[in-house]
């Protein structure tokens, strides 16, 4: 089954999750919990959205072999899961579909977003135009100064971008912009939050419409080669792109999975986006997870030269997963990531989004100290295309 899920209670990951917000949420917060339980149980919405993924999506994305980056790390043969071949770039659609889906359930004309690189914000201005939704999406002016190209595609997709001005001018503050916009218009808007964060039940929808990606993967390996992966790597802001190839493994023990967070320039708060690496539990956005805070319990700056990493917070079943062992996770930096993003280009014509970039320089230093008969799966989350410029700026001159 597509809506496969796996184990929660009542949105509660261990001591993770939950609900964290004013009481005017608490309505449409039930509204959709009831949409999505029916839509679960309802086969022509399962048929539906399946035949979307496959026919409007293009799935299933392949899962390739990297020959020549699997010769530079020195071990495991190293393979890519292809998000960055779903249409719009990246696996943000998976999610919009399915909440664009659910939004039409719920007899609402109106949807907001936020956005960090800008392909969830994309993704939804994409599922909009396709269902005939009206379509606003939230973008820090930091984020459209770095993400321009797609701010372009939301506004040629028919949605409204609104610049947000406040604080550091990123993701943060892009999604407090939406959630103060969805306290006022409850009644005729639905909010697609982008990542496996939020409320109940966005961590467990979000993950559960993501979970195409690691269903798809356990297939794929056992056809190219005859057996599961020994580790699967996958870059981790809010998580969702994680959360959806990870899910399908929790329960194999022999599979090694390994999250990758933003080291930016460094480990002084404020230089990073390392959540998990150097976070403590806190409430953020609606539910309690692991959050990058000061001693007052106030969010901390961050920092990431990728625009969708750039978050002081993480996915609550991520928490779970970090507090309970199963998932390691760690921390690449802003150089390592720039110089991985020109290492896939060159070595196998697959140009990554910045965010994936931290995944790709994961996996190959993981890959080095693992043997030639080893599997290693990178989640190809998204293309770089939106980052070409911000990469130029950040290289310099290539010639």
């Amino acid at each position: 089954m597509t809506m496969k899920e796996t184990r929660h209670i009542d949105g509660w990951f261990g001591e993770f999750g939950g609900r964290y917000v004013p009481e005017t949420l608490v309505t449409a917060l039930d509204q959709l919990e009831e949409a999505w339980a029916e839509a679960k149980s309802d086969p022509e919405f399962e048929l539906e959205f399946t035949s979307l993924l496959r026919d409007y999506v293009g799935r299933a994305t392949p899962l390739t072999h990297a020959p020549r980056l699997t010769e530079h790390a020195g071990g495991a043969n190293i393979w890519l899961k292809r998000e960055d071949l779903a249409h719009t770039g990246a696996h943000k659609i998976n999610n919009t579909i399915g909440q664009a889906l659910l939004t039409r359930r719920m007899g609402k004309q109106r949807v907001i977003a936020e956005t960090g690189a800008g392909q969830h914000g994309v993704a939804t201005a994409t599922a909009c135009a396709r269902f005939g939704l009206e379509c606003e999406v939230y973008m820090g002016s930091e984020d459209v100064r770095r993400q321009s190209l797609n701010v372009f595609r939301m506004k040629l997709l028919g949605a409204k971008v609104n610049v947000v001005e406040d604080g550091s001018c990123t993701l943060k503050d892009a999604t407090n912009a939406a959630m103060r916009n969805w306290m006022e218009t409850v009644d005729t808007t639905h909010y697609i939050i982008g990542s496996v964060v939020g409320p109940h039940p966005f961590p467990t929808l979000v993950r559960t419409f993501q979970s195409v990606i690691g269903r798809e993967t356990r297939t794929q390996c056992i056809d190219c080669f005859g057996r599961l992966p020994d580790r699967i790597v996958a870059c981790v802001g809010g998580g969702s792109n994680a959360a959806g190839i990870f899910s399908d493994f929790i329960g194999d023990a022999g599979v090694g999975l390994i999250g990758i967070e933003a080291g930016g320039r460094g480990a002084r708060p404020g230089d990073h986006a390392s959540t998990l690496v150097h976070g403590e539990p806190g409430v953020l956005h609606g539910s309690r997870s692991i959050v990058l805070q000061d001693p007052d319990g106030q969010t901390s700056t961050v920092h990431s030269c990728s625009a969708g990493l750039d978050y002081p917070g993480v996915g609550p079943e991520h928490a779970h997963w970090h507090v309970e062992g199963r998932v390691d996770y760690r921390a690449v930096t802003d150089q390592e990531a720039i110089d991985a993003f020109c290492l896939l280009s060159e070595l196998e014509g697959c140009i990554p989004a910045l965010e994936t970039a931290h995944a790709v320089a994961g996996a190959v230093q993981e890959a080095g100290t693992m043997h030639r008969d080893q599997h290693l799966v990178i989640n190809l989350s998204g293309r770089g295309d939106k980052d070409a410029e911000e990469a130029r700026r950040l290289l310099g001159d290539l010639d």
